[in-house]
């Protein structure tokens, strides 16, 4: 019987079992997340996607906006006060831009407007746009962006101006305030181009006078015909009345 069992259960010679139990080393444990550098980290956390806040509906809320006026200092308010005397004083004010002039050009540019009646005025552009934006000169705003300079005179000196920025060319002309009227650049040459007030009036005299003085010697022409006329008829009488 225990022969039977073990001839039965002991491998035979050429068989092999259904399975094998095969023994295999220790595995390592992979359910510990592999610890990650501290700069990753650092980088992670910083370049992580932050999805917005849902923003209320409208009208969910009051609207709550707080009007914050600033107030002006003395200081501003004064040289407020100076550039409104220049615009009320002064029939041409020039706007250029200073491209880097050095100083010593910018007193030569000085001397050379000041021989025409031109003075060089220097004013913040935080109080020229705050002065502008009160005054009816307000489409001259957009000129007052980065280093800035005015050049006035009492009376609207267009040529001398021009001629005088043809020397210094740091100096780009942006634009003027002639009679009240704003003009660009382009305006400004076309300005300078148009004859003097004396000139304009001289043509216009001229004008008018002429067809007055036309007009009396067409008046005075049929007088003197007829009178003419006249003596020839009477002369011609006369002689008729000798010859009879």
């Amino acid at each position: 019987m225990a022969a039977t069992l073990c001839g039965k259960l002991l491998p035979q010679k050429g068989w092999l079992p259904v399975t094998q139990s095969v023994r295999h080393g220790s595995k390592a444990v992979t359910r510990h997340k592999k610890p990650i550098h501290i700069l990753k980290k650092k980088l992670v956390a910083v370049t992580q996607y932050i999805p917005p806040k849902p923003t209320p509906p409208p009208g969910a809320y009051p609207c709550q906006t707080a009007v914050v006026q600033e107030q002006e200092s003395p200081l501003m308010r004064l040289l407020k006060r100076d550039v409104e005397e220049v615009f009320r004083d002064c029939k041409m004010v020039g706007v250029a831009q200073n491209n880097s002039s050095r100083s010593d050009d910018m007193m030569m540019l000085r001397n050379r407007f000041h021989k025409h009646g031109i003075k060089v005025k220097f004013f913040p552009n935080q109080v020229m746009r705050s002065f502008l934006s009160e005054s009816i000169y307000g489409n001259m705003t957009p000129l007052f962006i980065g280093p800035t300079v005015l050049f006035v005179s009492k009376e609207p000196k267009v040529k001398e101006m021009l001629a005088t920025l043809r020397v210094s060319p740091q100096m780009v002309l942006l634009g003027a305030c002639v009679d009240n009227t704003l003009l660009s650049a382009q305006g400004v040459a076309s300005y300078a181009r148009l004859p003097s007030v004396a000139v304009v009036q001289g043509e216009l005299v001229g004008g008018l006078s002429a067809p007055a003085s036309h007009t009396g010697s067409l008046l005075q022409r049929h007088p003197a015909r007829l009178t003419a006329l006249l003596q020839q008829y009477v002369a011609q009488r006369a002689k008729a009345e000798e010859a009879t």
